[in-house]
């Protein structure tokens, strides 16, 4: 079985075609970039409504087979941010530190960083993490948590991420 990773935009004017999906793309090279081990990709792009993004969650994870999924948007404290919604009523374990590393890193550019509802969780095999919607910051937040989820995903069962160290050091604590 191949390697699968799924990225989530959650906007509903990408949707809806308003405007072009930045943030999925850019979420996508990234982990291009980083990963050295092939892949395929999941990609999605859907609106802000909880059952839609739940579904769509549950569909990444236990039908596609993704052992990581990356959701792009939706993480504020506007009343159509869901987000963080959606995914805790998928996960079966919540993993706060990755909000709490994420909100972190924005603080170092943005007050507003603690407005972020961000937070990951898993599903069986699967790593969800909530990440903001735009490319900037999107790219500073996973840059941050990035070196954690290969291990993490070997933890929970998951294939072998292994990355590009010469841009992403994925850490993984010696054996003995």
């Amino acid at each position: 079985m191949s390697t699968r990773i799924g990225v989530l935009n959650i906007s509903d004017r990408a949707a809806a075609g308003i405007y072009s999906d930045e943030p999925g793309q850019a979420c996508a090279a990234l982990l291009r970039e980083w990963l050295t081990t092939p892949f395929e990709l999941e990609y999605r792009v859907v609106p802000d409504e909880v059952d839609v993004i739940s579904s769509e969650l549950i569909r990444q994870a236990d039908v596609a087979g993704c052992c990581l999924i990356v959701t792009t948007g939706g993480t504020g404290p506007a009343p159509r941010d869901v987000t963080p919604e959606a995914t805790l009523r998928v996960i079966e374990r919540e993993m706060p530190g990755f909000g709490e590393l994420m909100r972190a890193t924005s603080l170092k550019y943005v007050p507003t960083a603690i407005l972020s509802r961000q937070t990951a969780g898993i599903r069986g095999r699967t790593l969800i993490v909530n990440l903001p919607g735009k490319p900037k910051s999107i790219r500073e937040n996973l840059e941050a948590v990035f070196p954690a989820i290969p291990y993490c995903i070997d933890l929970i069962g998951g294939p072998r991420l292994e990355t590009n160290e010469g841009v992403m050091k994925a850490f993984r604590p010696r054996s003995g």
